[in-house]
């Protein structure tokens, strides 16, 4: 197995963590559709079109930078690449709490989304400390 292999946990035949039924990588490819599919529900205005654009580039940047993350050429680099991935996560949850808190959306339409938010961040965060650990056994 090489670094990325270990690095990315426990791999399926499409080389992604596995997390219950859906490996990660579809999961956050997922979540980046159903951003989508969100920001294009928002009402048209600068407010919403500001925070939607935030909220588009965040939210579909989780999927890509993991995908990024999973062919680290080191436990650095892939350490690093998922700070990114933390970083998105959160971010995106920060602009979901916008759209709430300035009524451009339900607090209902949203909360699903948040959730999935909060897990991607967990289960990315829990990998962060696990490569760390990893990389200081070395």
């Amino acid at each position: 197995m090489d670094k990325t292999s270990a690095e990315c946990g426990v791999r399926n035949m499409e080389g992604g963590i596995m997390v219950g039924e859906k490996d990660l990588k579809q999961r956050t490819k997922e979540f980046a559709l159903r951003i989508i599919s969100l920001v294009e529900a928002l009402p048209r205005g600068r407010t919403a079109d500001v925070i939607g654009g935030q909220l588009l580039r965040s939210g579909t940047s989780v999927g890509s930078n993991y995908r990024s993350a999973c062919r680290a050429r080191s436990t650095a680099d892939f350490i690093s690449k998922m700070g990114i991935v933390e970083e998105e996560a959160d971010e995106s949850l920060f602009w979901m709490e916008l759209l709430v808190e300035a009524e451009l959306m339900g607090e209902q339409r949203v909360q699903d989304l948040m959730k999935e938010a909060d897990e991607i961040l967990a289960i990315t965060v829990s990998s962060i400390k696990t490569a760390k650990i990893r990389k200081s056994r070395k």
